[in-house]
């Protein structure tokens, strides 16, 4: 949202900058907002010289009647009623010019920043930098769903039966890896100095209204019947209202958080093919990033959010491609804003995984969050971007590795434990059409941090003995030989589980690996 101010005195640069964004049925609102404001500051001033004028008369009432001009009195009495009528109702007329005008403001989008390309829509966003090289495989990628229930992992009938379209059941080791990605992503913005956070999963309006335009609240929300209460559309919505009405030391900023929600959407629209499956969906999971920081800082800020999320898809081996949002494309709040897509060897083409956007003190105006500086208090400006918002990302994953085995039989490994579950080497029959056989020997580096850990996972074709001096071999010779006879095993973490196998220490991730 605007300052007044700002409009009152650059209205050509406010409706340009309506114009930019292609909404030319909004410039009309400029010159009404400007006349509103004008009425509503006559208006003060005429309450002011009312009451003033109300007060000075009323002290004449007591020393009229002490001189026994009750005639005059009476009149000043009337006079001063009707002073006090008419405030009432210049009151009342302030109070609907207050609320007009803070409607248009609403309305009026803000001042994009002057790198923001100009154009229509999302068709006309302009690609900025490529990471990592998009592979298209020699075999058939099938869609992702497929992939999903190949491992037994999706079930979109039973959810469509309990919930409708736009929901799903995850099972088994893709929920595993769902849940393994969250819990990755989580530690990856912790390590970066973050603070982590679970906020509310529900909102009031006026922190709703807060954060978004009017348009992104009626596509988005889902509102509680008979409560002022909505389900958030993402985790940046109440981590932003945390600090409502709020006036922060400005030596406390940044505020850095790193959040985890579930979040609920309508989805409005007909979707294609691609978009199915668990592609555009009513409920999903995200690890969110927000930053609360001075205006100074928000440039440096955006950029170090947008290449937090591009970092932690290239250690996954996912080729990224970052977008500059065009000005038609920018939701009302933005100042600027760039889009990560993930490539998708099925497609053959780059889909959103994310978005990184700069709302200058937009949501902090609306929220009256505020900054207490050196030289006064002024608004703080306010940034957010997803992390990683499974199960979206688990479609680039899946695509991106499937010709990996290694690589994606160990994201199926159980990540929130400090033990790994052992599986046989190659993957799920189903898919082996698909996937070449997994060589029989072969040492790689996991992917994925375990606290502050990397882990080396070990594919040995030799059967192997658990030879650590701290657990006394077995008694039972037949259990012995039985346990060499055993299927190549993993070996990773540092002592034995009950089947016997090998657990060998996590090294840290400033340790040299061979």
């Amino acid at each position: 949202m605007l300052d007044i101010k700002f409009v009152r005195e650059n209205p050509d640069v406010v409706k340009e900058n309506i114009r930019k964004k292609f909404q030319d049925q909004k410039i009309p609102m400029v010159d009404e907002v400007i006349a509103l404001d004008q009425e509503n500051r006559n208006i003060k001033q005429e309450v002011e010289s009312l009451r003033a004028n109300k007060n000075k008369i009323s002290k004449q009432i007591g020393a009229l009647m002490a001189q026994g001009k009750k005639e005059e009195a009476e009149e000043v009495k009337k006079e001063v009623a009707a002073s006090g009528a008419k405030i009432d109702e210049l009151s009342a007329r302030e109070k609907e010019v207050e609320e007009k005008i803070k409607t248009i403001m609403m309305t009026i989008p803000n001042i994009i920043d002057p790198s923001v390309p100009i154009g229509k829509d999302d068709s006309e966003n302009v690609e900025i930098e490529r990471f990592g090289e998009p592979v298209v495989p020699d075999y058939e990628v099938p869609y992702h769903a497929e992939i999903m229930e190949s491992f037994d992992g999706l079930d979109l009938d039973s959810a469509r039966k309990v919930a409708g379209n736009g929901f799903y059941y995850l099972m088994g080791d893709i929920a595993r890896i769902h849940s393994a990605v969250i819990s990755y992503a989580r530690d990856f913005m912790i390590n970066k100095g973050f603070t982590y956070c679970v906020p509310p999963f529900m909102i009031r309006s006026d922190v709703v209204t807060g954060v978004m335009s009017f348009a992104e609240m009626d596509a988005m929300m889902y509102k509680i019947e008979g409560e002022d209460l909505y389900l958030i559309g993402t985790s940046e919505h109440s981590m932003i209202g945390k600090f409502i009405d709020t006036i922060l030391p400005e030596d406390t900023l940044p505020r850095t958080l790193t959040s985890y929600s579930p979040c609920f959407r309508k989805e409005k629209g007909a979707h294609g093919l691609e978009e199915r499956g668990v592609y555009r969906i009513h409920q999903f999971e995200k690890q969110e990033m927000i930053v609360v920081c001075k205006p100074e800082d928000s440039k440096m800020w955006f950029d170090k959010l947008w290449q937090n999320t591009v970092e932690l898809f290239r250690t996954l081996d996912i080729p990224v491609r970052t977008l500059e949002c065009c000005s038609g494309d920018l939701a009302d709040l933005k100042v600027k804003s760039i889009d990560v897509e993930a490539w998708s060897p099925r497609q053959k083409k780059y889909f959103e995984v994310g978005s990184c956007s700069n709302l200058g003190d937009a949501q902090a105006r609306r929220l009256k969050i505020r900054v207490n500086g050196e030289n006064g208090k002024y608004f703080a400006h306010t940034l957010n971007n997803t992390v990683v918002a499974p199960p979206r990302m688990l479609i680039a994953f899946l695509e991106n590795n499937l010709n990996a085995v290694q690589l994606l039989q160990n994201f199926l490994l159980h990540l929130h434990a400090e033990l790994f579950i052992h599986r046989p080497a190659h993957l799920h029959p189903t898919l082996s059409s698909y996937i070449p056989p997994a060589p029989r020997t072969t040492d790689f580096r996991c992917p994925w941090a375990v606290g502050r850990k990397m882990a080396i996972l070990t594919f040995s074709s030799a059967p192997r003995r658990p030879n650590n001096p701290s657990v006394p071999a077995s008694p039972d010779t037949a259990q012995a030989s039985r346990r060499q006879s055993r299927p190549p095993v993993r070996s990773c973490k540092s002592s034995y589980n009950a089947a016997g196998h090998q657990i060998i220490p996590a090294p840290h991730p400033t340790d040299p690996i061979e």
